[in-house]
């Protein structure tokens, strides 16, 4: 139960449009690192968060075409660490991640990425499908990572594009995958059905490097 100052704390919050979410004292114990946390855990990012358009002019000033990954509620802190330093490394221009259901920039985040956290910019989005309509007016067609898509070596990856990932589990949600002008997936010849979506995104973006710049 919320009451005393924790209840002023959650109307302050709240005003300031932060994100408030009720947990048991048994996950604010794992969460804490001393377990002397008062009920409340606040977590900041270690870099300041952009918006969509920052991605966008990042790619009109290099004067290319927009180079974007969508992330569907990747909860894993080193994934997105690991997606990170793939997209510094193959050039893309930016991330975009949900508010909600979804890791932001933590610690565990940037030690992943490597250094790259400094030279990725990522938007947090309230409406990842509201996004996906927004891009697609701006002329950047939106793919899907998705076993059920096209191979994505019969798939026209060239021009401004936005690749989507799903969450570890569950992968891309049916709503935000209809979204998407089509769906890709990565061709796998052993018995393992999946891979991690960091890998699996690395293997997408290099894709998209390969069409752009060896074809």
């Amino acid at each position: 139960m919320v009451e005393g100052s924790i209840k002023v704390l959650v109307a302050k919050a709240r005003e300031k449009g932060i994100v408030v979410q009720n947990v048991s004292k048994l996950k604010l114990d794992e969460i804490s690192e001393s377990e002397n946390h008062q009920g409340v855990i606040a977590f900041c990012p270690v870099k300041e968060y952009v918006d969509v358009d920052y991605i966008l002019d990042s790619a009109k000033r290099k004067k290319e075409d927009p180079f974007i990954i969508i992330l569907d509620g990747v909860t894993d802190p080193h994934n997105l660490g690991a997606i990170m330093r793939t997209a510094n490394a193959s050039g893309a221009h930016g991330i975009i991640i949900p508010k909600r259901r979804a890791v932001g920039l933590t610690g565990i985040v940037s030690k992943t990425s490597a250094g790259a956290i400094e030279y990725v910019p990522v938007a947090k989005v309230t409406n990842i499908a509201q996004t996906i309509d927004d891009l697609k007016k701006k002329g950047i067609w939106v793919v899907a990572g998705d076993m059920h898509g096209r191979e994505i070596f019969n798939a026209d990856l060239k021009g401004p594009i936005a690749i989507v990932l799903g969450s570890e589990g569950d992968g891309v949600g049916k709503l935000i995958s209809k979204k998407c002008d089509f769906s890709v997936k990565i061709p796998m010849y052993g018995e393992i059905s999946s891979l991690n979506v960091s890998v699996a995104s690395a293997l997408l973006m290099y894709e998209v490097v390969r069409q752009r710049n060896f074809i």
